[in-house]
């Protein structure tokens, strides 16, 4: 079949060197704020409109990877610069570039006053490690990128953030560098048995498409390896208490790409890499993912009942959130797999539009206590307007982009038929966390729009253009995700069948 020549040829390899070129004229002019703020805007703003080439020419309804760019890096070693998309990969990119985006052009609006421009190259920086994760088909390469998202958000919280931002940056590098350490074991241990010398790879394609399959008890402790480190990055439970921390003393802007994209790198490396490389190992520790998913779900619901903080209201709400995600991929069925995809994707919407308008308004009020909030809806109508959406999408009403991922995970679960107990128990038991988020995002909702005004807060503003320009674009995905979802599953499931294929036909041979 003769396709017509791709708009932007080397169009992903330009999306890793875009942000590279808007480093250097921030070089020069890191001391003046007001040119580094318009040069982190310009450029993240390019960076958008490329990604949205890069998914007009993304052919819907091939399952395969397209736009593919292989050359040899370390060819001694059989290590390549390989990158491409799938249709698990190129709205992740593109959902990236949006909050990168809207991340520099709300900081630009005065949230981050001091040394403006290395913050805006610390994140030009965290950018190329983001989208780098998603397109690396070699897991070299892809390891590279996922270290690399790690030291600027190191920096964006260390440095700009709240009082204990140091015990948080701490915290979350000694979590998620154990994770990484792990993996770069296993990746160690994938290239020795990838074939005999002189053969061997580290290539995704390659290594999915070779005749031989890694052994059975290579396989087990192998994705064990690698779960641990996606799940350390997700974060899924008992790993999860570096997130409220890191949130907590992130800046707003920290917030809405940790949220809305950096926890991603951990579901979409599972499907991407560990269900489809060692598909017996995941049989194996299969049983023990579901029942920290529900978990989760139902642990974050809990715990974010009883929070006083917003931002760990939302970030223990994230640890539920991403517990759907984890329970849709392990119950190894289509409906799953896409709501847990669709679930990435629509939580780093949300999640990353409730961060900002959190951010608002302790940049407003200069609390984040619920109890010392109130009767914003009075005096912020445009705000109570938007966050209530937000809300609304977030607890999963229908109509709303919230509603469709749960909907098809809660689906798949019911399907799920593994041992030792079926997806009848795990079904109603994940549900129950849709009624707790529910009960604790409308109380939230209830206390800070509609409890007692506070006088203090009469005089202060609603949205400023800045602010609407940030929230519109989150607020149109928001809805038009729940409404008409179909173009969005259409892009997602034949990938989603083709990786879990991979991990299904070699389970249903290892079990039977």
């Amino acid at each position: 079949m003769i396709f017509d020549p791709p708009i932007l040829p080397s169009v992903l390899t330009l999306l890793l060197v875009i942000p590279l070129v808007g480093i250097v004229p921030l070089l020069a002019f890191v001391r003046d704020a007001r040119a580094a703020k318009q040069i982190a805007i310009v450029t993240t703003f390019v960076e958008l409109v490329v990604s949205l080439i890069m998914l007009a020419q993304f052919r819907v309804g091939e399952a395969g990877f397209q736009m593919v760019e292989s050359v040899p890096w370390l060819p001694s070693l059989g290590i390549r610069y390989e990158v491409g998309v799938d249709g698990i990969s190129v709205l992740l990119v593109v959902l990236t570039t949006l909050l990168t985006f809207i991340s520099v052009l709300y900081s630009s609006g005065g949230a981050i006053k001091q040394r403006v421009g290395e913050f805006m190259i610390a994140f030009l920086l965290l950018e190329v490690g983001m989208v780098g994760v998603f397109v690396a088909l070699d897991l070299f390469l892809f390891y590279v990128m996922f270290e690399l998202m790690l030291i600027p958000m190191y920096l964006i919280i260390g440095i700009w953030g709240g009082t204990r931002r140091v015990y948080a940056t701490l915290k979350f590098v000694l979590f998620t560098l154990a994770g990484s350490l792990l993996m770069l074991v296993a990746i160690v241990a994938v290239y020795l048995n990838s074939g005999p010398a002189g053969s061997r790879t580290l290539s995704f394609p390659d290594l999915i498409a070779g005749p031989t399959r890694f052994a059975p008890e290579f396989q087990v402790w192998a994705f064990l390896a690698f779960a641990l480190a996606f799940a350390i990055k997700l974060p899924m439970v008992p790993f999860h208490t570096w997130l409220p921390d890191a949130h907590v003393e992130a800046p707003t802007a920290g917030s809405i790409v940790l949220a809305g994209i950096l926890l991603k790198a951990g579901g979409y490396g599972l499907l991407r890499f560990a269900l489809p490389l060692f598909p017996i190992g995941a049989q194996v520790w299969l049983p023990i993912i579901i029942v920290l998913s529900v978990v989760a779900i139902l642990y974050g619901a809990a715990v974010s009942t009883v929070q006083k903080d917003l931002k760990k209201l939302i970030a223990y709400s994230s640890v539920a959130h991403m517990g759907f995600v984890t329970l849709g991929l392990f119950v190894l069925n289509t409906q799953g797999g896409v709501g847990a995809v669709l679930q990435m994707l629509n939580h780093g919407v949300v999640t990353g539009a409730l961060f900002l308008f959190v951010g608002i308004e302790y940049e407003k009020t200069h609390r984040r206590q619920i109890a010392d909030l109130g009767g914003f809806a009075n005096h912020w109508p445009l705000y109570t307007a938007f966050f209530g959406i937000f809300v609304l999408a977030s607890l999963g009403l229908p109509g709303l982009n919230g509603f469709v991922g749960e909907f098809l995970v809660l689906l798949g679960t019911f399907r799920y038929g593994g041992q030792p107990i079926s997806g009848l128990l795990w079904g109603p038991l994940a549900a129950i966390g849709v009624i707790l988020a529910a009960i604790y995002l409308l109380w939230m909702f209830q206390r800070v729009m509609y409890g007692p005004v506070r006088e203090a807060y009469k005089a202060l503003p609603d949205l400023t253009p800045i602010e609407v320009a940030c929230a519109a674009p989150l607020l149109a995905l928001t809805i038009l995700l729940g409404v008409f979802p179909q173009p969005v599953i259409a892009i997602i499931q034949p990938s989603v069948e083709r990786m879990l294929a991979l991990a299904g036909a070699t389970v249903t041979v290892a079990v039977h």
